[in-house]
């Protein structure tokens, strides 16, 4: 059991490296794809549904987007060496730690509130 962790730490990321975002925002994520022998990078923007494992070795998050009308699921592994950064683009306002019910969900009602600045609260 300690060697399995031992490696999950080697494995894991530089905190500095890991981006900061929860369940309920926006992101754009850079994956790196191998086709044959050229690599690229690929962009796959969504909203997070999911996160699994916290920041442990083996921690991963589903971002779920519509493409032509049909909704695409995605699950990357946090410290993956393929994925080169994770941007958030929107931060959203949720109060649930799983997000599947957007699965059922069409057009307006799938939409997530963006958080509140604090400038905006004052008010």
């Amino acid at each position: 059991m300690k060697a399995i962790e031992e490696l999950e730490e080697k494995q894991k990321k530089d905190p500095q490296r890991v981006p900061k975002f929860s369940v309920g925002d926006t992101v754009r994520v850079h994956f790196r794809i191998v086709e044959g022998e050229k690599e690229r990078i690929q962009v796959f923007e969504g909203v997070v549904i999911a996160r699994k494992e916290g920041e442990a070795g083996n921690a991963r998050f589903t971002v779920r987007r519509v493409a032509f009308g049909e909704g695409v699921e995605r699950v990357f592994p946090l410290h993956s060496p393929r994925v080169e950064k994770v941007v958030v683009t929107r931060e959203g306002s949720v109060r649930r730690s799983k997000l599947y019910y957007l699965r059922k969900r069409r057009g307006k009602a799938a939409r997530v509130k963006a958080k509140a600045l604090a400038a905006d609260r004052k008010k």
